[in-house]
Parts: C-alpha cells; sequence; structure tokens
C-alpha cells in the first residue's frame, strides 16, 4: 500500500473510532418541545386551556415540557392534567399553576402571552 493511502486510510480508522466512542460514551438528553395535541376527551392529562379573543372562544391541548406562545388570547380556564404550568401575563407577572389544578377565571381572566410546562 501507498504510504500516503495508509496514511488517509489511518486518519479515517481513528476518526471513525473517536466518532463512535464519543455516540456511545455521551448520554443523549431528553429533547423537550411542548406540542399543540388534539384534546381527546378521554384524557386528563393533558394541559387543556379555554380562552377567547374578539369573540371568538378556543380549547387547545398541549403536551410535553417547553415553552410557546399563547397569542394574547384572554384565559376562562386552565387543567393542568399531569403537568406544571407557567403561564405569563401581558403585565409581565409570571403565574405558576401546579400540575392536577383545575382553575376558572369567570370575572378578571388575564390576558396571557406566553405559556410554559416545566
Amino acid at each position: 500500500m501507498f504510504p500516503k493511502t495508509k496514511k488517509i486510510v489511518t486518519s479515517l480508522t481513528v476518526a471513525f473510532a473517536a466518532a463512535a466512542a464519543f455516540t456511545v460514551a455521551v448520554p443523549s438528553g431528553n429533547a423537550f418541545a411542548i406540542d399543540h395535541v388534539p384534546c381527546d376527551g378521554n384524557r386528563n392529562d393533558f394541559l387543556k386551556i379555554w380562552s377567547h379573543l374578539d369573540g371568538r372562544d378556543s380549547v387547545d391541548c398541549y403536551a410535553n415540557g417547553g415553552r410557546t406562545s399563547f397569542g394574547n388570547w384572554w384565559v376562562d380556564r386552565i387543567s393542568t392534567g399531569n403537568n406544571d404550568l407557567v403561564y405569563y401575563d401581558a403585565n409581565g407577572d409570571s403565574v405558576k399553576v401546579p400540575r392536577w389544578t383545575d382553575i376558572t377565571y369567570p370575572n378578571r381572566p388575564p390576558l396571557v402571552k406566553d405559556i410554559e410546562i416545566l
């Protein structure tokens, strides 16, 4: 084998072995991204939010950890399911709502900008 070819093959072998060792040695973390999911009537473990804006009503369900925009909707009810929630309102406040909580806001609903499942 030519010396140059041998050197290239050796370098590729070492690089491949290092990549394989790194892949095995480094634990993979959990990738989380909040998901907007269909509200299934049989499930009570999702985060479920009833809201309204400009004469429109909405019911939205979410799963998995992460933060997302809620679009400045007025929130009428929250059922957290198996999720710890923080919502961020238009006044800049953040409110934590623990899991398995069902709360309504009949008179003074918060205007929610973002939601985060912890």
